[in-house]
């Protein structure tokens, strides 16, 4: 059995617990500086691997300080190959109106359709994420008023708050400018990503160990 301590790294002298969904995302740049927990495509895969992580961690005394989602996003509106922290995230795949509750609000969870994360990390673009079960391209971008669409942070996010553990966020923008018509689409710039990935998780540690990561200002 994995044991995920092994995902955990000490920052600033807190342990933060990276999670992505693919090794395909997970390029040269990020292995130099990271070891997470690969959880498998969209919600279902991300939330059941991370929550059964986390139940081991608390187990043995471990639980992370911090959970950081990274990996890729397509978007209609941002830069391709940018990265974005992500500033809110909400779940596309909730719609409960037909019983009277606000789309994407899980009925009776006391938690907002959209989440607003805790941390800024200064000098990086903040986007909002919708997160869902489905490929998102061309036109199905009109459903959604968000900036970038994901699998799996939403998820993570819920598995992080059952354990009382705030989430940040990074993706980088790999499609959505055009529509997805083969694999390659997705693939074309993780390279690029994987690069400008690492170079923003520099600057988290640098902020963490310096102590300046500061809260997220309301919005």
């Amino acid at each position: 059995m994995d044991d995920p301590a092994r995902h955990l790294l000490s920052v600033g002298g807190r342990n933060v617990l990276f999670v992505m969904a693919s090794p395909e995302e997970y390029g040269p740049h990020l292995k130099a500086r990271i070891n997470p927990l690969i959880t498998g495509v969209g919600p279902v895969e991300g939330a059941v691997a991370t929550a059964h992580a986390l139940a081991l961690l608390k187990r043995e005394g471990h639980l992370p300080d911090l959970v950081f989602s990274l990996g890729s996003a397509g978007s209609r509106v941002l830069e391709h190959a940018q990265v974005y922290q992500v500033s809110h995230v909400a779940y596309r795949d909730m719609d409960a109106t037909a019983l009277g509750f606000e789309k994407g609000r899980t009925p009776f969870l006391d938690e907002p359709a959209v989440v607003r994360l805790p941390y800024h990390l200064e000098g990086v673009p903040s986007a909002s994420l919708s997160t869902g079960g489905a490929i998102i391209s061309g036109a199905a971008y009109d459903a959604i008023a968000q900036d970038m669409v994901d699998m799996e942070t939403f998820a993570l996010m819920r598995a992080a708050r059952r354990h009382g553990l705030p989430l940040m966020g990074l993706r980088g923008i790999s499609d959505g400018h055009t529509e997805l018509a083969r694999y390659e689409d997705w693939t074309e710039y993780l390279h690029i990503i994987d690069e400008r990935l690492g170079a923003v998780l520099d600057l988290f540690v640098q902020q963490m160990t310096s102590g300046s990561l500061g809260p997220r200002a309301e919005s």
